[in-house]
């Protein structure tokens, strides 16, 4: 997958949510934090701690995505027109590699980013391989035709752990997808809640 592929359900359990959705969580077996203190007895969490609980598992949804690259999304989404909290996460949305994911085309995440990466995937009949690139409305984003049988690729259109939202429209049968809208936070299927109004206030302070 991708550097995080060992590591990724630590991000499950450091947030004590099942933040994917998915059946092999460690959070599904145990709730409480990695590590030989992970069993204490949980402390009240300031308004702080809350901000930067919310921007990390938002961080870590997308694929943990760098820090400098998640303030560079913030400061797009707060140069546009109308709610900071709802632009972030049609900016996030609008990532090629939650594209892929959102599609079904890959089962995670972390495939879809390294899925785009490694050439597989096209926007309007162009090979794109960069899994930060922002789609618009009315792109097309298609599997290349030699990746198509790919195990990854045929794993992931049956998965029945999540549906593809109404904000894409898909036909596996040409794995192509077309980006209808963008979506705001109510339109996402997101497994947990995402609270982007605290991660704009934890901008606000930091």
């Amino acid at each position: 997958m991708t550097k995080r592929t060992t590591a990724k359900y630590k991000i499950d359990r450091r947030m004590g949510e099942n933040i994917w959705g998915r059946p092999k969580s460690p959070v599904n077996r145990r709730e409480y934090g990695p590590g030989q203190h992970g069993q204490r007895r949980k402390q009240k969490i300031s308004d702080f701690g809350l901000q930067l609980r919310a921007k990390q598992k938002l961080k870590g949804y997308y694929g943990d995505v760098t820090e400098k690259q998640f303030r560079r999304i913030f400061a797009a989404a707060e140069r546009l027109r109308g709610d900071t909290g709802e632009n972030l996460i049609g900016l996030l949305e609008r990532r090629l590699d939650a594209v892929v994911y959102r599609a079904k085309f890959v089962a995670t995440v972390f495939a879809a980013r390294q899925f785009v990466n490694h050439g597989h995937v096209e926007v309007n009949g162009k090979r794109v391989n960069i899994p930060s690139y922002r789609v618009k409305e009315g792109d097309v984003i298609s599997v290349r035709d030699k990746s198509r049988q790919l195990a990854v690729v045929l794993e992931a259109a049956g998965l029945a752990e999540r549906d593809v939202p109404d904000y894409l429209e898909v036909d596996h049968s040409k794995m192509t997808a077309s980006f209808v809208r963008t979506p705001g936070l109510s339109d996402v299927p997101y497994p947990v809640q995402m609270e982007p109004n605290l991660v704009i206030e934890y901008y606000a302070q930091n």
